[in-house]
C-alpha cells in the first residue's frame, strides 16, 4: 500500500520530553489523517500515563526497521537532529524535523541533500507560524492597511531567573539557538532573505552557561530593519510585536495561548482553542486612533493537516527544506556576528 492512497499514515515519534509530549503527541494525535503508532523513550509509564494504545520501543532502529511506520517525527535534542533525521530518511521515512532544523547549516544541508537524492518528504515543525497574533499580523499586512512595512520588532521575552538543569541551557546551546528560529522563521515568512544580521548574545543571569539574551537586527533593502529580541531576564513582557507602516503601527502583548493550552491537556481545535485573549491594537498614523483588531484563532493544528497531505502528494510542504535552510543561514550568520561584533552580509 502506497502512502498516496494509505488512509491513515502512521507516525514515529522520536522523543517524549518537553517537546514530544507537549507539542507533537497532541497535535498528531488531533490530526484525523495521522495516527500516534509508535513512541521512541526510554520512558514508557511516561508515555502509556497519556497514550495508552501507543507502542513504545527504546531506540530509534526499531522504530525505522518497522514497515507500518510512515512518518518519523524527531522531538530529540537538537545535538541529535541531523544524525537521527539522516537515519530516518535512510530507512525510506517521510520526516518531521523540530526546531532548530540541526545545530549546523552544513548539518541542515547534508539531511536536505539526502531527502532530495531518496526523493522523500522533509519538513521542520515550526508552529509559531499559525500563532493567532502573527496570523492576524500578516492579514493586516495583507490588507495594506499599515501602508509600507519600516520597523518589526518581534520579542520572545521571559522571566526565569533560575538557571535549569536542562540541556536547553547547557553550554553551546542558549536562547538564540532555542527561540532564534520562530522568531527569525516569522520574520523570513514576511520579508525573505535580509541582506545583513548584526547580533548580540551575552549571558545575563547569574550562573549562567550559555546565552540568555539575543538582540539581532537584519536589514533589509528599502530602509526595513527586523529586529528580534529574547531574553530571559524581562519582568515587564509588554511587547510581542510592535510593527510600524508608512500608515499605521500594529501592537500586540503576551504570547499565543495555544502552548499553555496543551500544557492544559485542551484537545486541539476544541472551543475556544487558540483564541487570543489580548487582540492586536492598530494605531492609525493620521489620527492616533486606537482599534482593536481580532484576527483568527491560532491553528497549530494545520501544520500536521499540511503535512499528512504533502506526505501523500495532495499539497505543498507546509515548511518546505529551502525556507528551514534560510532560518539556520540567518541563525548560524547570528552567531559569527556576535562572535566577532560585526554584520554578516547574507
Amino acid at each position: 500500500m502506497t502512502l498516496l492512497n494509505k488512509a491513515l499514515l502512521n507516525v514515529g515519534l522520536v522523543g517524549y520530553g518537553f517537546a514530544g509530549k507537549t507539542f507533537h503527541a497532541p497535535l498528531i494525535s488531533a490530526c484525523p489523517d495521522l495516527s500516534l503508532h509508535t513512541v521512541v523513550s526510554t520512558r514508557p509509564e511516561a508515555v502509556h500515563a497519556d497514550w495508552p494504545e501507543a507502542r513504545v520501543v527504546p531506540d530509534l532502529a526499531t522504530a525505522l526497521a518497522d514497515p507500518e511506520i510512515d512518518l518519523v517525527v524527531i522531538a530529540t535534542p537538537d545535538a541529535l537532529h541531523a544524525e537521527q533525521a539522516e537515519a530516518a530518511l535512510n530507512a525510506g521515512k517521510a520526516v518531521v524535523v523540530d526546531k532548530p532544523f540541526a545545530l549546523s547549516l552544513a548539518d541542515a544541508r547534508r539531511v536536505v541533500d539526502l531527502a532530495d537524492e531518496k526523493g522523500l518528504f522533509l519538513s521542520v515543525f515550526q508552529n509559531r507560524r499559525w500563532d493567532a497574533d502573527f496570523l492576524a499580523l500578516k492579514a493586516e499586512i495583507a490588507s495594506g492597511r499599515l501602508g509600507r512595512i519600516v520597523t518589526y520588532e518581534s520579542h520572545f521575552d521571559r522571566y526565569r531567573p533560575v538557571v535549569r538543569d536542562r540541556w536547553r541551557e547547557a553550554p553551546g546551546a542558549g536562547v538564540w539557538q532555542d527561540l532564534g528560529p520562530h522568531l527569525i522563521d516569522q520574520a523570513l515568512n514576511l520579508f525573505g532573505r535580509p541582506e545583513g544580521i548584526t547580533c548580540d548574545l551575552a549571558i545575563q543571569r547569574d550562573g549562567g552557561l550559555s546565552p540568555d539574551r539575543a538582540h539581532a537586527t537584519l536589514r533589509y533593502d528599502g530602509g526595513l530593519r527586523v529586529v528580534l529580541n529574547a531574553a530571559m531576564l524581562i519582568a515587564a513582557p509588554d511587547v510581542r510585536f510592535a510593527v510600524h507602516g508608512s500608515r499605521a503601527s500594529f501592537l500586540t502583548s503576551g504570547l499565543d495561548p495555544q502552548e499553555d493550552q496543551l500544557k492544559a491537556g485542551m484537545v486541539p481545535g476544541a472551543p475556544g482553542w487558540g483564541v487570543d485573549p489580548s487582540p492586536p491594537t492598530i494605531v492609525e498614523g493620521e489620527t492616533g486612533a486606537r482599534t482593536s483588531a481580532p484576527g483568527p484563532a491560532g491553528d497549530y493544528p494545520a501544520y500536521y493537516a499540511a503535512v499528512a497531505k504533502a506526505v501523500r502528494g495532495e499539497g505543498p510542504n507546509p515548511v518546505p527544506p529551502s525556507e528551514a535552510l534560510m532560518v539556520m543561514e540567518v541563525l548560524e550568520a547570528g552567531m559569527i556576528s556576535s562572535r566577532e561584533g560585526r554584520e554578516v552580509a547574507l
